[in-house]
């Protein structure tokens, strides 16, 4: 969909649970053109002033699909709760036979995840894992805001988080960042203060999209690291 020129995102979420339901808000906040689908007529009403289409249908239906556009967004999401894998297994094959670009889906074993991987899912997620993960990171190393993996394997991933103090008033290059932990800083963050003519302070983001060596890192700054997920995991501890 084009509006004013600008196109924007739309997307299916399929299954409005409490994880698809939090999804399809939280989508369609930031602006995302959503359609929400469940067989639960009152899911379906919870939600349908909140997103762009919301409707009632069996996501095994190919027909039915096709009727709500569902193969023409550009991402997919089959969010079903655990007792409806094997819905959640026919509804990623059919997606990605009607040929929608991405299809997510969500596993809650790692069997799920190869199988959902060898029928065509293009991404599978762990919603409960990685909020786990995600809340035990929050509270052992507060200063990370968040990690995420890269690649399906999980051999890469980039790491925001605040500059540490002992980075703070350093170059990269004085850091030796690469060599000591095998990461590249690959973005840098820094707010700046100001005052306007009312006297209250103001501050503005300005963002660094190409380090470089000779930059230096300050108190307050956010950083994106890239790495191996092995190097990106052991600098979290420092």
């Amino acid at each position: 969909m084009k509006g004013n020129g600008v196109s924007v995102m739309k997307a299916a979420v399929i299954g409005l649970g409490r994880f698809g339901k939090s999804l399809a808000l939280s989508l369609a906040e930031r602006g995302v053109e959503v359609i929400a689908v469940d067989k639960d007529k009152n899911r379906v009403e919870d939600i349908k002033d909140k997103v762009a289409l919301a409707v009632i249908l069996n996501s095994e239906d190919e027909e039915s699909l096709r009727s709500q556009g569902i193969d023409k967004v550009d991402v997919a999401i089959v969010s079903m709760g655990e007792s409806d894998f094997r819905s959640s297994i026919l509804t990623t094959v059919l997606l990605k036979r009607m040929g929608v670009k991405t299809v997510i889906s969500r596993a809650f074993e790692y069997v799920d995840r190869e199988i959902l991987k060898s029928i065509g899912a293009d991404k599978v997620v762990f919603p409960e894992v990685e909020m786990g993960q995600k809340l035990a990171r929050s509270l052992v190393a507060p200063w990370i805001i968040d990690c995420i993996n890269l690649d399906e394997h999980e051999d890469f991933s980039i790491l925001e988080l605040q500059a540490p103090k002992r980075f703070c008033g350093k170059t990269i290059g004085e850091l030796q960042i690469a060599t000591k932990y095998g990461v590249n800083i690959v973005l840098i963050k820094h707010k700046i203060g100001s005052t306007d003519k009312n006297g209250n302070n103001k501050s503005k983001e300005k963002v660094n999209y190409v380090p470089r060596a000779e930059d230096i890192i300050s108190e307050g700054d956010i950083l994106w690291i890239v790495g191996r997920t092995e190097d990106v995991q052991n600098l979290t501890k420092i």
